[in-house]
């Protein structure tokens, strides 16, 4: 046991990180496009025969994947995919938004200097232009990604390092992308993220503050049928 136990771990410390890597993306974009449905069972050894792979990447995939709140574990049964938020956790997960983040951007555009600025841009400019060209689904993932960290960005740079962690605890992004697979949602944030920027080109706290509220509220407005 101690043997194969080592083997094991020799395994994992050759293998190059680009696997887990791209299992992980695999699994997270099947989760966000709903490709896994919410609750359904995650079967490991199905994972890894699909992939042609062994189970070791899949488990760390997922072990990444459960720290983000995509997936859970149970004892005795596995893995399953995260259930979609209740309208209960969806209105409360605004209401907490509404809370910090226009504060945190108002604190961003007071701290904002010309390299922050040109983070910012950057992390605006990755949800527009996006990776090469990929599927619809792979798409979608990777704008939910990216806009969590635009969102990240601007909590970092207001400096109030409480108020980042708690938002950053509940994977905001990633579960309230995964309730609506449509166009509409990045469409429409990527207008509302350029009022922020003109607020943080202009160093305008009061704007800046306003353009997160806007965008906020917009956002949980455009999200509710998925509860209808």
């Amino acid at each position: 046991m101690a043997l194969a136990a080592e083997e094991d771990r020799r395994q994992v410390s050759l293998r190059p990180v680009s696997m887990v890597d791209g299992v992980y993306d695999n699994i997270y974009e099947r989760l966000m496009s709903l490709a896994i449905a919410p609750g359904a069972r995650i079967a490991i050894d199905v994972l890894a025969r699909e992939l042609d792979i062994s189970q070791t990447p899949v488990r760390e995939a997922l072990s990444r994947l459960e720290r983000e709140g995509l997936v859970r574990k149970a004892h005795l049964i596995g893995y399953s995919a995260a259930p979609q938020l209740t309208r209960k956790q969806f209105d409360d997960l605004y209401e907490f938004r509404l809370l910090l983040e226009p504060e945190a951007a108002r604190l961003a555009a007071r701290n904002m200097t010309p390299e922050s600025l040109a983070e910012i841009e950057a992390a605006a400019a990755d949800m527009q232009n996006g990776a090469p060209p990929v599927d619809r689904n792979s798409r979608y993932s990777r704008f939910a990604r990216a806009d969590a960290h635009f969102h990240d960005a601007i909590l970092r740079i207001g400096g109030n390092n409480v108020m980042r962690q708690a938002l950053s605890g509940q994977h905001v992004h990633l579960h309230i992308f995964r309730l609506m697979f449509h166009a509409r949602v990045t469409a429409e944030a990527l207008d509302e993220h350029e009022r922020l920027l003109v607020a943080f080109r202009n160093r305008d706290p009061e704007a800046a503050a306003q353009a997160m509220r806007d965008h906020i509220q917009r956002s949980h407005d455009r999200l509710l049928p998925a509860f209808e």
